[in-house]
């Protein structure tokens, strides 16, 4: 299997929602089973099925964050040398040609990607687009609602 990038911040937050799911769901869900089963006949208990299913999401997160934990490639964007251009797990300020906003993302693992806080994913079109590129220069991002250019201010690698 190929290898999962990740900043160090998205690896610790799958790390913590494994923890919590073992520690807190898991437990919580065998007591749930465990109280559905003294109810007595388990063909008709809702609560028994309802714990069952939960169950099973639960363990299927749990083996879905283990295995991406263990093809994790945690990518520390500071102790690479860039040389001023965009890499994975950079933060870009950029500036939209047509409307002259200013907007910052950080490039992030899939897991990662939250666009209402900025945390593109490295396989998103504007992502693609600023890989590689350099302070100054102006990208062109196919993106759903046509094309749209940025020029690049600042590149960042905290």
């Amino acid at each position: 299997m190929s290898k999962v990038p990740l900043t160090a911040r998205g690896a610790e937050k799958l790390r913590e929602e494994l923890q919590r799911l073992k520690t807190v769901e898991r437990p919580r869900i065998i007591q749930a089973i465990a109280e559905a089963r003294e109810h007595g006949d388990l063909k008709e208990n809702a609560e028994y099925h309802a714990a069952r299913e939960q169950q099973s999401f639960v363990e299927g997160r749990i083996q879905e964050i283990e295995g991406k934990l263990s093809n994790a490639q945690v990518i520390d964007p500071a102790a690479v040398n860039a040389q001023g251009k965009v890499i994975f797990g950079a933060t870009v300020d950029l500036v939209d040609e047509d409307s002259g906003k200013e907007v910052t993302y950080q490039i992030v693992g899939e897991d990662e990607a939250d666009i209402k806080q900025g945390l593109v994913s490295v396989n998103s079109p504007i992502a693609r687009a600023l890989i590689g590129k350099e302070e100054g220069d102006l990208v062109t991002v196919q993106a759903p609602g046509g094309e749209r250019e940025y020029e690049i201010v600042e590149v960042r690698y905290s």
